[in-house]
């Protein structure tokens, strides 16, 4: 399983080089549909994961993911290359989830069925491993759960999650090098709970 979010993570890397992305951030500021359909498809896995993660509702981390889109259409044009399109694409969704949080002030546990809708892209993912990495990442703590999915579902590096959650490098290395020892703990069925 540790081999699949490797997998993931190069494949989130690979599939959304910076400067191909900003092309796009560009044409949607010029009024491109299609540039931002086509940013839509390449990033819409990454968008409603770490909307799912914050808000732990499937309805609502879409209807977040649709806003995120909407936004970027209405922010493209003072969008300022800066060869991270993905999290400033990442910080709208972010900053949307949390204030859905702030204004619906209820958190609501994460069902395995809206666990399992979490659609991550991956021909090296077969439907019961999603099941079970769903699984696993549920026994993380929220933090956990966003430092993992920011860098192997959305390909961000540990200094670009450090700068997005605010955590200091240190903090997010261990964090991650400890959720990662947690996960293969879980999986291996080594789990003292």
């Amino acid at each position: 399983m540790m081999l699949v979010l490797g997998a993931m993570a190069q494949e989130a890397r690979a599939a959304n080089p910076n400067g191909e992305l900003e092309a796009l951030i560009g044409g949607i500021a010029a009024g491109s549909r299609e540039d931002l359909a086509e940013l839509y498809r390449r990033t819409r896995a990454a968008v409603y994961g770490l909307a799912l993660s914050y808000l732990k509702n499937g309805a609502e981390a879409e209807d977040v993911a649709q806003d995120t889109f909407v936004k970027v259409w209405a922010a493209a044009p003072s969008y300022r290359p800066q060869g991270k399109p993905m999290a400033w694409l990442l910080t709208i969704a972010r900053n949307l989830a949390l204030g859905r949080l702030r204004t619906a002030a209820r958190i609501q546990d994460l069902s395995e069925a809206q666990w399992s809708a979490f659609s991550i892209e991956s021909d090296s993912l077969t439907a019961d491993d999603r099941t079970v990495l769903a699984a696993a990442l549920g026994r993380l703590s929220d933090e956990e759960r966003h430092i993992v999915v920011l860098h192997a579902v959305c390909g961000l590096k540990h200094r670009e999650i450090a700068q997005f959650l605010g955590l200091a490098l240190p903090t997010v290395l261990s964090k991650y090098h400890r959720s990662l020892k947690k996960l293969k703990t879980i999986l291996e069925g080594d789990d003292a709970q």
